[in-house]
């Protein structure tokens, strides 16, 4: 894989964040230097990761590798489907409406609620006790 021409897409989900690089190649997928399957081990979350390549129908045709921190394993993923998406799109703007229709431009910004003070957790407060 070359390190010419190539297209820089970023995506965030839940705390993960995703550095996408497409270029033309084979086809092959590499998350933090390891092979997109071995890095996640679940079908899901390797779905998930190749879903805007999948909607486009340019699965083999460009080359990705990306750098995913914090999060979790599907944090990491959608984080990797955002960040794939954008870099897609700059590649091709004629992508855009598929992404779009697709609902892979879109950041989901669902984030875990901080506990409070006085509660159990972000809502939950502790249980009563008349006597």
């Amino acid at each position: 894989m070359s390190t010419t021409n190539f297209t820089w897409g970023l995506g965030r989900r839940k705390t993960a964040t995703a550095r996408v690089r497409v270029m033309p190649g084979a086809g092959g997928f590499l998350v933090n230097g390891r092979d997109m399957k071995e890095f996640f081990c679940t079908v899901d979350a390797q779905n998930t990761a190749i879903e805007p390549l999948k909607a486009t129908l340019t699965e083999g045709q460009y080359d990705v590798h990306a750098q995913v921190e914090g999060g979790g394993p599907i944090g990491q993923a959608g984080a990797i489907t955002l960040g794939l998406a954008r870099a897609l799109k700059k590649i091709n703007p004629g992508f855009d409406s598929v992404l779009r229709q697709h609902g892979l431009l879109t950041r989901d910004s669902r984030m875990k609620e901080r506990k409070k003070y006085g509660r159990r957790g972000a809502r939950r407060g502790f249980q009563f006790s008349k006597r």
